[in-house]
């Protein structure tokens, strides 16, 4: 084959494809992906045109963005956006990238908060903005505050608030409810860190910041703090939710209780798995 032939879409593509399959589950859909940004087209046009021949520079382009996937790097951040919620997100390695098992905050959430009710809600971690974002999105009376300890996911985060023309945020930097101890809240969520430090899953998880991931040696010293700390700035009947490992659901629940948490109960994913714990102060 000579070197144009191996320079065409197509031919590129499957090769890409069969060496993303060692470390994608949709090695055909990434190089796709990785090519489109790479000449600056979307799919549909690689669809269109599998015979042109891609120049230097784009074959450069695409195999710079190719290495670092089949180095791990995920797609989200290759390519710096990731949906959530049917929104186009910024994120970045300040950022962890939102996974579609967070959106259960998001519903259980908005149950709480009626369409055209005035609501007081924080949001703790808030990393890419994204649980903020999609509550803001679609309860536009509501006031949202949202904290974050990282200066680059703040700043990720505001930018995405701020391409979505959402004025109902404000963002907060600091350590959990330190920025907030003087109001209070009608629905505090939050998405904290909850893997052990020693969980080997870490490692496939290592191009993601490690304080958004790691809590300590039973991955619950976050979740112990926001046990503690959220009882002070949630109005009488309010509702805290954190989401957390399956694995996790009857220690979340004892951390609950003994914090004088009640009407304590699970809620599970859309795959089964317990996922986000709902709590309240004083009951409804």
């Amino acid at each position: 084959m000579c070197q144009e032939d191996n320079r065409r879409i197509d031919a590129v593509l499957g090769r890409a494809a069969t060496k993303l399959g060692e470390v994608s589950d949709s090695a055909r859909l990434d190089a796709e992906i990785l090519l489109g940004l790479s000449i600056d087209m979307p799919r549909s046009y690689l669809f269109a045109h599998p015979d042109d021949i891609l120049d230097d520079a784009a074959f450069d382009r695409f195999d710079a963005l190719l290495q670092r996937r089949l180095h791990g790097e995920p797609m989200a951040y290759i390519v710096g956006t990731r949906e959530f919620w049917s929104h186009e997100l910024l994120v970045s390695p300040a950022t962890l990238i939102p996974r579609p098992e967070s959106e259960l905050l998001v519903e259980l959430a908005l149950r709480e908060i009626p369409r055209k009710a005035e609501c007081n809600l924080l949001d703790l971690g808030t990393g890419s903005g994204a649980i903020a974002i999609a509550i803001a999105s679609e309860r536009l009376l509501c006031e949202i505050c949202a904290v974050d300890n990282s200066p680059g996911a703040l700043a990720i985060a505001r930018e995405n608030a701020r391409q979505l023309s959402l004025g109902n945020i404000t963002f907060f930097e600091g350590s959990w409810t330190q920025p907030v101890r003087d109001r209070k809240f009608d629905v505090i969520v939050a998405n904290p860190p909850y893997v052990r430090a020693d969980d080997p899953a870490l490692a496939r998880l290592r191009y993601e910041p490690l304080e958004a991931l790691a809590s300590g040696q039973d991955g619950l010293d976050a979740i112990r703090v926001l046990a503690v700390e959220c009882v002070d700035i949630l109005s009488d009947g309010g509702v805290l939710l954190l989401e957390h490992g399956a694995e996790q659901l009857d220690d979340v629940a004892s951390l609950l209780a003994t914090s004088g948490w009640t009407d304590i109960c699970n809620h599970r994913d859309f795959s089964g798995h317990p996922r986000v714990t709902a709590a309240r102060r004083g009951g409804k």
